[in-house]
């Protein structure tokens, strides 16, 4: 097995600058950390996990909450995270929390107490004053996204703010039949994100002066499955036909968009379709959409909670995640 001499001896620097180097704490310049790193791909060697931890005191371990593994939001978010972390050599810990409060304690009463993990991310989860303090009493830097939470420091995605942009650009675009799909009660669960984009988007209708029918509104379950099935029951209901769709998930506008397909409407001419998310199909399926930058909210967090390890925060702080309207091929100006 490769010491960490024989790497030393091959970049020419001393075995502390080598620890430097590969552990990422410490100063050493940007050609010797180069040299160091191909002294040490060349030879084979790897930081032994457990000498760097007894060494730094840190299990180079991030502890990721996660409410869902199967959704592509939290997937992408999770992606950027393990990819921001993994250049920084550390690995991720993943603890799934459902609703089922016996499965939620046993995680914040046995397995974030068995410190092996150095910090905490929590991807859309709200937690309860009760988990926060149980996570604040780990003695951890937390970081988590959406919100907000006053106890810990936020990145969040302003909702309502979100869907009032989608909806004004169907305004916009001459759009006065305009039917949403949101989700049904069930789905509405952490930080209420399918009724603040509701909320939104019946802002955005009364400010422009028209009626949010409950005709035009269809509960799904942010699938694209479940996106099919609402707009067939929008557009094939009697009386009046949207002439546009904003849905609270690019996953929902898609299946949107292949529902007016089968029904043999015409996308952008005969109805307009917008999502929200910056789904990676987005483009290929030419949809319009607010992009949230998922992947990039993941490797902010990544770096958020390393900045915590290496300078602690005194107070809490909430910081707004970026968003854009993304528009393409599947919105167009209401015919006259």
């Amino acid at each position: 097995m490769v010491s960490i001499d024989e790497v030393a001896r091959e970049a020419g620097v001393s075995t502390a600058t080598v620890s430097r180097a590969l552990s990422g704490r410490g100063h050493v310049s940007d050609p010797t950390r180069a040299r160091v790193e191909a002294a040490a791909k060349s030879l084979g060697y790897v930081v032994s996990a457990s000498a760097s931890s007894l060494a730094s005191g840190r299990t180079r371990n991030i502890g990721v909450l996660v409410p869902f593994l199967d959704r592509w939001f939290f997937s992408t978010v999770l992606s950027g995270i393990a990819t921001a972390l993994q250049r920084r050599g550390y690995d991720i810990t993943l603890y799934t929390l459902t609703a089922d409060r016996t499965q939620r304690r046993e995680i914040f009463d046995t397995f974030l107490r068995r410190q092996r993990v150095d910090g905490v991310i929590a991807i859309s989860i709200e937690l309860g004053d009760e988990e926060t303090d149980l996570l604040l009493e780990l003695g951890l830097p937390v970081i988590a996204i959406g919100g907000p939470n006053p106890k810990l420091t936020t990145l969040t995605v302003d909702d309502i703010t979100v869907a009032r942009l989608a909806t004004e650009h169907l305004i916009a675009l001459g759009h006065t039949a305009i039917a949403h799909i949101g989700a049904s009660q069930e789905f509405d669960l952490d930080f209420h994100i399918p009724t603040q984009r509701r909320q939104g988007f019946e802002v955005a209708m009364t400010d422009a002066g028209i009626p949010a029918r409950a005709a035009l509104f269809e509960p799904a379950d942010f699938t694209i499955e479940g996106g099919f099935r609402a707009a067939k029951q929008l557009m094939g209901r009697p009386g009046e036909r949207p002439t546009a769709i904003f849905a609270a998930s690019d996953e929902m506008a898609i299946g949107a968009l292949l529902a007016a397909r089968e029904l043999g409407y015409r996308v952008p001419e005969d109805l307009s379709v917008v999502g929200i998310d910056g789904h990676e199909l987005g483009e290929f399926f030419r949809l319009t959409t607010v992009d949230q930058f998922p992947l990039a909210q993941g490797e902010r967090a990544a770096d958020a909670i390393l900045a915590e390890l290496d300078a602690p925060a005194g107070d809490r702080a909430r910081a707004d995640l970026p968003f854009e309207l993304i528009v393409r091929g599947s919105t167009a100006r209401l015919p006259a």
